[in-house]
């Protein structure tokens, strides 16, 4: 499925479930998410990260509606823990399958955003590991000098900040030397389809969705 669409299908679902409460829909996207990632061959291991990361919010979110409220309501907290699964699980069916390259490119493509906003995506996730190396070689250089510089330390993000100031202004001179330009008309090397099966999908799980969602409690 295109990249883009699929990314809005998560979103609107993320949205229609928080305005309207249905326990029986929640549970049903959860299965619905957990088939997808089955069938794409997910990671054992990626697959019970993405399980148990979420428990603590869920947990929290229902032992304070039911537990700890002056009123408890059992059902609410149902919906509303689950509702965490619901999110977590949507967007991982989207990243499963789908690149940061893949993703920014359609949404250039196929929304039509500008050209400096997919770059600049992938400007920022080509940095990730840059300026992780760069952390690491600060806080070598610091404990060689007798210092240690803790994760919460200003110090290590000052000089970070510094290093990534420094990184962005080298990126923005190798693209203007490349002949990079905001406003110009950019050929397309690799193009993002946006086929008619792929909205077909999309508009027949959000009716299946909001069928669900109107009809069942």
């Amino acid at each position: 499925m295109n990249p883009s669409l699929k990314f809005m299908l998560a979103f609107i679902i993320s949205l229609e479930i928080s305005i309207k409460e249905s326990l029986t829909t929640n549970l049903i996207i959860i299965a619905a998410a957990l088939i997808y990632l089955l069938f794409k061959k997910i990671k054992p291991k990626y697959l019970l990260s993405i399980l148990i990361a979420p428990f603590i919010a869920a947990f929290t979110i229902f032992a304070t509606l039911y537990w700890f409220s002056p009123h408890p309501d059992k059902y609410s907290a149902w919906v509303l823990s689950t509702r965490v699964y619901v999110y977590v699980l949507t967007i991982s069916c989207v990243m499963i399958d789908t690149t940061a390259i893949e993703f920014a490119r359609s949404l250039e493509q196929n929304l039509h955003l500008p050209s400096k906003f997919a770059y600049g995506v992938l400007a920022a996730l080509n940095i990730v590991p840059q300026m992780q190396q760069a952390v690491k070689k600060i806080r070598t250089n610091a404990m060689m000098r007798g210092l240690y510089l803790s994760f919460w330390s200003p110090q290590l993000y000052f000089k970070a900040i510094i290093v990534a100031l420094n990184s962005a202004e080298n990126l923005a001179q190798g693209m203007q030397s490349h002949g990079y330009q905001e406003e110009a008309l950019r050929s397309t090397i690799i193009k993002i389809p946006l086929t008619k099966k792929d909205w077909i999908i999309f508009i027949t799980v959000l009716i299946l969705v909001n069928v669900s969602l109107f009809c069942t409690c």
